[in-house]
C-alpha cells in the first residue's frame, strides 16, 4: 500500500462533505455536527485511515469531531471528542505502514446504549462491505443489510433508527438521550440481554463513560459465550 499524506487525501476534486451537508439539511431527524476540538485532529485521523475525502468516511474524519443523529441516539465517529474515540483510535489504527493489512472490521459509530456499528472487512458475519451491528441486547454481531458507511449515514438521517430500535426505546427517551454527553452512554440494569429488562418496570439507566459501557458489553459477551440461551445467570456489578 502506497501511503499518502493528509494533504493528498484531502485534495479531491469531488469531496463528499457538501453532499453530507445536503443530507443533513433534508434529514428526517435532528442532527448535530460537533466540530473538532483540535485543529489538527481531522488531518491526523484522515492520514491514519488512508481514505480520501471523496468518501463519507473521510469527509466525517476531517470535518467533524462526531455527528449526533436522532437526538444523539447514534454517534457517527469523526476525528474525536472528549470521551469519544476518533475513527482511527476506535479501530486501533496508529501510524500507517506500507505493510499494514486492512482490519477485519471498521468501527464507524456507537449508539447511546453502547451498541456498535461497523463495516465488515471480512471478519464479521455477512458480506464484505456490509454494515454490521453489535447489540447490547444480543451481544453478537448481526448484518443489517446496508452496504458501506455512506448507506449507514443516509439510512440514519432518513429516520431508519426508529424502526430498528423501537423495542429498546422508552417514553422519555428523547429528552433522556439528549441530556447524555457525546462521550457517554446509558448503562441499563437489568442488562438489555436479560429477560427481566423486557418486562421490568424498574429498569434503571445511568450515564457512564462510553469506553466503560462498551467494555461492559464485551465482558458480558465473553462471560456468556458458552451459556445456553434461557439459562439463569446471576449478574453482580462492582465498582473499581
Amino acid at each position: 500500500m502506497k501511503l499518502r499524506s493528509a494533504e493528498e487525501l484531502a485534495a479531491t476534486a469531488d469531496p463528499a462533505w457538501p453532499h453530507v451537508l445536503e443530507l443533513i439539511a433534508e434529514a428526517a431527524v435532528p442532527v448535530q455536527v460537533v466540530p473538532p476540538t483540535d485543529a489538527t485532529a481531522g488531518a491526523r485521523t484522515l492520514f491514519r485511515l488512508q481514505v480520501t475525502t471523496r468518501s463519507t468516511l473521510g469527509a466525517l474524519a476531517i470535518n467533524c469531531g462526531a455527528m449526533l443523529v436522532d437526538h444523539g441516539w447514534l454517534r457517527l465517529l469523526g476525528c474525536g471528542l472528549a470521551g469519544l474515540a476518533d475513527l482511527a483510535e476506535a479501530n486501533g489504527l496508529g501510524e500507517p505502514s506500507p505493510r499494514a493489512t486492512s482490519p477485519g472490521h471498521l468501527v464507524v459509530g456507537y449508539d447511546v446504549l453502547g451498541g456498535t456499528f461497523a463495516v465488515n472487512g471480512g471478519g464479521l458475519p455477512g458480506d464484505p462491505g456490509e454494515v454490521c451491528y453489535f447489540g447490547p441486547d444480543t451481544l453478537t454481531w448481526t448484518p443489517i443489510g446496508l452496504s458501506g458507511h455512506s448507506a449507514l449515514l443516509q439510512w440514519a438521517l432518513a429516520g431508519g433508527l426508529a424502526g430498528t430500535f423501537a423495542d429498546l426505546r422508552w417514553p422519555s427517551w428523547q429528552p433522556d438521550v439528549s441530556a447524555v454527553a457525546p462521550g457517554q452512554g446509558l448503562f441499563v440494569y437489568p442488562p438489555l440481554w436479560a429477560a427481566e429488562a423486557r418486562s421490568s418496570s424498574t429498569v434503571k439507566r445511568s450515564a457512564v463513560p462510553m469506553t466503560e459501557l462498551l467494555g461492559s458489553h464485551q465482558e458480558f459477551a465473553r462471560q456468556l459465550a458458552d451459556v445456553n440461551e434461557g439459562s439463569a445467570v446471576r449478574v453482580q456489578i462492582t465498582e473499581d
